[in-house]
């Protein structure tokens, strides 16, 4: 059986917008140190659009955290110019983690945005300008890209980010684990043998987790909307009960062969910090 107390574990953070929003997260990160997280990932908004915070909030975390930081990087809207002048700012400041994301496109926008018009390309672009010195994290969809004209189209999506470089994948959030299972074994057959590591959504609100799964095509099961809507004004109950369900998704998880998790907080630490303690991963 895994030992879930040594499985690797990841969090995710957004750039703050504000000075107390910034305030806030610093005590976050300081809080998730207790999980002795590989790393900590920053998100980066569409276009670019918090790409000064998002450096900054990196280079803080590498240089006060003592975790290693990971920036997002999105391709969309971007040019080469652009990516190489971060690349070398991120070697500079001893940075030897991306997330490599396409990003979303403009609404209504079609074709190429920008120098890049999919992750691989990001990712191969990437390598040509710094070899093997960054380790890539790309995006996996075991529910399939929401953009994504069928399910083997997505697969060979992911396929081609891994032969551009990609050292392992993180999952957009799901909550039925089969789903996650099914697509690890059509990556094995298709050779992928790179980390993929779920990712993971604790539930608190409702309203914001449909808004979310509606917006990047993550399937809430019936059973789980259906409770979680009984439950949206209690939020004690709801709290508790999405902890339970999460918990046990977890643990099925990194039974089943997960390589690790990674925590989308939303800047939170209480739900990512209780889900740890009940799967024994706390390091105190």
């Amino acid at each position: 059986m895994m030992n879930m107390k040594t499985s690797a574990l990841s969090c995710e953070f957004f750039p703050p917008r504000t000075a107390e929003g910034d305030s806030q997260l610093k005590q976050v990160q300081e809080q998730l140190k207790v999980l002795n997280p590989s790393y900590y990932s920053v998100t980066f908004g569409a276009g670019g659009s918090t790409q000064e915070k998002t450096y900054e909030t990196v280079v803080d975390i590498q240089n006060r955290c003592g975790v290693h930081a990971a920036p997002h990087l999105s391709c969309i809207g971007s040019s080469k110019t652009a990516i190489s002048a971060l690349l070398k700012a991120y070697q500079t400041q001893n940075i030897s983690r991306i997330v490599a994301l396409r990003g979303d496109r403009p609404s209504g926008m079609m074709g190429r945005i920008g120098d890049f018009n999919y992750a691989n390309e990001l990712v191969q672009f990437i390598r040509e300008c710094t070899g093997d010195y960054f380790h890539i994290e790309v995006a996996a969809y075991p529910e399939c890209h929401p953009e994504s004209r069928t399910a083997s189209a997505d697969l060979d999506a992911f396929v081609d980010k891994v032969a551009a470089g990609a050292n392992a994948a993180i999952t957009q959030y799901f909550y039925n684990d089969e789903a996650y299972y099914r697509f690890i074994e059509a990556c094995q057959q298709r050779g992928v043998t790179i980390p993929i590591v779920p990712g993971i959504m604790p539930i608190n609100n409702f309203t914001q987790l449909v808004r979310f799964s509606d917006m990047c095509g993550a399937e809430i099961p019936r059973w789980l909307r259906w409770r979680l809507g009984e439950l949206e004004h209690d939020r004690a109950s709801l709290r508790a009960y999405g902890l339970d369900v999460v918990t046990d998704l977890c643990r099925r998880l990194l039974q089943n062969g997960a390589p690790g998790l990674h925590f989308y907080t939303l800047n939170q630490a209480e739900l990512t910090l209780e889900i740890a303690r009940r799967l024994g991963m706390v390091t105190e």
